[in-house]
């Protein structure tokens, strides 16, 4: 079955990095997007980035500050985060969509504070 796991999220202080990432199994990686989305609290989940082939996507927010890579030997997508804020406080989830159904992992949590 379809399995997507994130880690690499933890406490960091404001101007920092971390580098997220999310292992699927269970479908052809190279075969599909792969999508970052975040969910702060209190507020709806939301789009970050998407990867597939050479073109990523990105939110207008995090453009400049975060980047999304793959891997697809390892089955893996990758964001890494730059110039984090406390605003990017959030859960992240990583995401793909296979014929008509979403998966989604269970998130890291991401918290940006000092």
């Amino acid at each position: 079955q379809v399995q997507l796991v994130e880690s690499g999220g933890g406490l960091v202080q404001p101007g920092g990095s971390l580098r997220l990432s999310c292992t699927a199994s269970g479908f052809t990686f190279s075969n599909y997007v792969m999508n970052w989305y975040r969910q702060a609290p209190g507020k709806e989940r939301e789009f970050v980035a998407s990867s597939f082939g050479g073109t990523t996507n990105y939110v207008d927010f995090v453009k400049g500050r975060f980047t999304i890579s793959r891997d697809n030997a390892k089955n893996t997508v990758y964001l890494q985060m730059n110039s984090l804020k406390p605003e990017d406080t959030a859960v992240y989830y990583c995401a793909t969509r296979l014929d008509i159904m979403n998966f989604w992992g269970k998130g890291t949590l991401v918290t940006v504070s000092s």
